[in-house]
């Protein structure tokens, strides 16, 4: 039995001074253990991309980040200067999940494939996906 991961953009997100941090954006995720709503950031760009979560030394349980890709493509992430252990889910262009690397390496230079094409990448913190029962084969929508 496949867990549903919905993932839904709030349609007014939350909007936080510069002085006080990124702008963070709702999501809400139907997991195995009901819904969740968490606060990410979303990026889209590629300087964004490439510093992701880097040099944080902590994460929300409800915290995250969302990364965007367009078009769709192949990708690796690592964990160089990243110092919290992340749970990374890889989105391809139909919603599901098709890769899922459960409590990375902090400062590991190790590739983490996304074994596909991808639309999107949610990297939340070490642990959620099992905790709240999150698989490879769940959907999302957003």
């Amino acid at each position: 039995m496949h867990v549903l991961l919905f993932i839904f953009l709030a349609a007014a997100p939350v909007v936080v001074s510069p002085s006080a941090g990124p702008k963070l954006e709702r999501i809400a995720v139907d997991t195995a253990k009901g819904e969740r709503v968490f606060m990410v950031e979303v990026v889209r760009e590629e300087a964004e991309r490439n510093r992701g979560l880097m040099f944080r030394h902590s994460l929300a349980d409800d915290g995250g980040m969302l990364f965007g890709y367009d078009p769709p493509q192949q990708i690796a992430f690592w964990m160089k200067n990243t110092f919290i252990p992340l749970d990374i889910l890889f989105i391809d262009a139909t919603g599901r999940v098709i890769t899922i690397a459960q409590n990375t390496t902090p400062l590991s230079l190790e590739h983490i494939p996304s074994n596909g094409t991808v639309r999107g990448v949610l990297e939340v913190k070490g642990g959620t996906t099992a905790k709240l029962g999150i698989q490879v084969g769940a959907s999302w929508r957003g």
